[in-house]
């Protein structure tokens, strides 16, 4: 049994909450659904999960009431804002936290720690919490609203919540685009046994990368979003040749990494692709709103090299990537793929890059 999602978010308007600020998990998508479908509610993305928790720091304060929800591994981005900010000013609301699980042998390896220390990443930052009760709306509400009067967070457990469709006005077609998959099968012929490192930003484009890129010396990032980026950067710091494969919601999570890395165009062999499918795929396709964002303009006012123009073929991919010398920025538009296998542990937990 779950709760009833329609009426869980009622209820939610009922109480007077008048915002969701979010960064998407997949045990809170049918939430997210909701709030986008009811216009009663204000559905707020954020860039990351210490955005949001800022944003709805600044709404309580204006006399505002919002709801943050996360999954665990992002609980860990609002450290700073919980610990110097929340807990000083004695600013409260209700923070909704996923409970990722783990199972030993999982390559999954971002919610192993979690997935038990979690009280204790709670109690550290001197909160209390509830286990989200997802059996009795009146309950679930109750918690909320302690929430917002104390410093305590709800944990949502999997399945917490029944489905909910996005209406069809909400809904992504990027049909005139072709999946990524056909780019990666291009970076694995044109790179396969060359010294060339390749870095996944963690969800769909390392587990796609592991099924289309078999033939190439990749690391997988299971966790770490928005931190694909800076770990290829100190790869390319260290003398290695590296192309960084991200996608447009990790692009904006961890921007100075974009920044720093500018600082240093002549002196690394850093290729940035930025597959843009407009959504976080891996946690149950929300749109990500950044359509106001022109991904090329930032990267080249931060030092990188680009073209200037977003990639759509596989021809005018292959034409971008005879030169990858220097700091290169790449913008890709695709379609998504079908779900493909997560890479297995024994590929994913490494403590060393190859060499090609």
């Amino acid at each position: 049994m779950a709760l009833n999602t329609v009426d869980f978010v009622n209820a939610l308007i009922e109480n007077n909450y008048t915002h969701l600020c979010v960064v998407p998990c997949s045990f809170s998508k049918n939430v997210i659904n909701e709030a986008i479908n009811n216009d009663n509610i204000e559905y707020l993305p954020a860039a990351s999960e210490a955005v949001a928790c800022s944003i709805a720091a600044g709404l309580k304060m204006a006399g505002k009431n919002p709801i943050v929800i996360v999954q665990s591994s992002g609980l860990t981005n609002m450290a700073s804002c919980i610990t110097s900010l929340l807990k000083p000013y004695g600013v409260t609301f209700p923070i909704l936290t996923s409970w990722r699980t783990y199972k030993e042998g999982d390559s999954e390896i971002q919610h192993q720690h979690l997935a038990t220390e979690l009280p204790a990443l709670i109690n550290a930052y001197g909160y209390k919490y509830h286990i989200l009760d997802n059996q009795n709306l009146n309950n679930s509400i109750a918690q909320i609203n302690d929430c917002n009067k104390t410093h305590t967070i709800c944990v949502i457990e999997k399945d917490s919540f029944d489905k909910v469709s996005l209406k069809k006005e909400h809904q992504l077609d990027l049909s005139d685009f072709i999946p990524r998959s056909k780019f990666l099968i291009s970076l694995n012929e044109r790179f396969k046994n060359k010294d060339v490192l390749f870095i996944g930003t963690t969800g769909n484009a390392a587990r796609e990368m592991y099924s289309f890129m078999p033939d190439t010396n990749n690391f997988y990032m299971a966790g770490n979003m928005g931190g694909a980026l800076s770990v290829g950067f100190g790869a390319a710091k260290a003398g290695r040749k590296v192309i960084v494969c991200g996608g447009d919601a990790e692009f904006v999570m961890h921007m100075g990494g974009l920044t720093t890395a500018g600082r240093y165009a002549d002196k690394v062999d850093l290729t940035y692709i930025l597959f843009d499918n407009e959504q976080n795929k891996s946690t149950g396709g929300q749109n990500t709103y950044q359509g106001h964002l022109d991904y090329i303009d930032l990267a080249k006012s931060s030092g990188f090299y680009s073209g200037g123009n977003i990639i759509k073929t596989v021809g005018d991919f292959e034409s971008t990537l005879k030169d990858i010398n220097g700091l290169k920025f790449i913008c890709v538009k695709c379609d998504i793929d079908d779900e493909t296998p997560r890479p297995p542990i024994d590929v994913v937990k490494v403590r060393e890059f190859k060499n090609g």
